[in-house]
């Protein structure tokens, strides 16, 4: 195990104002005269200006990782020349903080004593939503259930954004109001929240009722323990009627069957259904992806719902367009074993323009592996059947309503 440690001393403050996310964007200039963009936690510290020296931690980068591929800034080492003028952070003006509900607003780190990212240099106090200073500490002395709620769980962060477009595209259409949707992140990825770009886009335009971190993922407007407690405050903190849940932007494989992160998604199904939720699984379709193991089902679906999830859950899977794509793809779900452990729900996917109109409104472009709608429509399509199962479930229709 090693760390690469490289100073450097910060250039300019560039992206979006940090003082809205919890992360601050720069340009540095390292030893060597390199120009590099970094990230720095807003959390260990006071914001960075120019001519600050900073020490970086540059091993993803200099591994060539596409995985926590970025230099973040470790610390702020002092001032390089003190005569640098420091110009005010801009701050957008129609850029504004989403309103945080009266339920949430009594959290904050400085009122916590559970410790994330334990004994590291980096270890911070939470208040998780089970401690005994949480106002909700009674809610969790109780035995609670999530009362049949759906919950979609996938295995990319790429899902997310798509999934929301598409419930509020469905409740659009049956012109009722959009359901309330918890984000629930797990710490198989990234762990800070503020990493999420599609979570900031979300809650600006105020299509998540709130966020859940757990583990050692933080930065949610909930903490919590564990998966168990994490959906719980989901379901009776947030009151949502859907939960969404995956790890943050990044996802480590091995190629190896059992080597990578996203099988967590079928420990996921395990607790939804064990707490009295309605798991819902996204599976990873693609025929865009030229690595063999994620062409047609990927494997990592086949391993994650198919063998480590021990719980039944509603897998819906679609029709695709092309005959030879459906035919490969049922016959990797009767290989992988999927139809013995869970529902299978075959549908046909909405059609292209539809799902390209949902994503529309989000206003920005929604990729997965650098690919868009068009170029990885099975991909999508996959998430949008799913996100209509779970909807469907919500509205109590269709074969699985309660």
């Amino acid at each position: 195990m090693r760390i690469q440690w490289e100073t450097a001393v910060v250039t300019e403050m560039v992206g979006e104002p940090w003082s809205l996310h919890g992360l601050q964007e720069v340009r540095v200039r390292l030893g060597n005269g390199e120009t590099a963009a970094a990230l720095y936690d807003l959390t260990v510290g006071t914001p960075l200006r120019p001519g600050d020296e900073v020490l970086l931690n540059t091993t993803a980068v200099r591994l060539g990782l596409g995985t926590g591929g970025v230099h973040f800034v470790h610390a702020k080492l002092g001032r390089l020349d003190e005569s640098v003028d420091s110009p005010e952070v801009p701050v957008d003006a129609n850029l504004q903080e989403p309103e945080t509900p009266d339920r949430l607003r009594s959290f904050g780190p400085q009122e916590g004593h559970m410790m994330k990212l334990r004994y590291t240099s980096l270890q911070r106090a939470v208040l998780s939503v089970e401690e005994q200073s949480s106002p909700h500490h009674a809610l969790f002395a109780e035995s609670r259930t999530l009362g049949g709620m759906p919950v979609l769980i996938g295995e990319l962060h790429s899902m997310l954004p798509a999934a929301v477009c598409w419930l509020r595209e469905l409740a659009r259409e049956a012109e009722v109001q959009a359901p309330r949707i918890a984000y629930v992140m797990t710490d198989g990825g990234a762990l800070p929240m503020a990493i999420s770009r599609h979570v900031r886009r979300l809650r600006e335009l105020g299509w998540l009722v709130g966020t859940v971190t757990y583990g050692h993922a933080y930065g949610g407007d909930i903490e919590a323990v564990n998966k168990y407690t994490a959906l719980l405050a989901a379901r009776h903190v947030l009151e949502a009627d859907i939960a969404i849940v995956c790890m943050g932007p990044g996802i480590v494989g091995t190629g190896t069957p059992y080597g990578f992160s996203g099988i967590e998604s079928g420990e996921l199904v395990g607790a939804v259904h064990a707490l009295g939720g309605a798991p819902v699984a996204m599976a990873r379709i693609s025929f865009a992806d030229p690595r063999p193991q994620h062409c047609g089902l990927s494997r990592h679906t086949a391993v994650a719902i198919g063998q480590a999830a021990l719980a039944p859950a509603i897998v819906p899977l679609p029709w695709l367009p092309a005959e030879a794509d459906t035919a490969l793809l049922r016959e990797q779900v009767r290989q992988s074993g999927l139809a013995r452990r869970h529902r299978l729900r075959w549908e046909a996917p909405p059609p292209l323009e539809h799902m390209a109109a949902a994503l529309e409104a989000y206003g920005q472009r929604i990729t997965s592996m650098g690919r868009s709608l068009q170029d990885d429509p099975a991909f999508f399509a996959a998430i949008c059947t799913a996100a209509g199962a779970a909807y469907r479930l919500l509205r109590n229709e269709g074969p699985d309503k309660p």
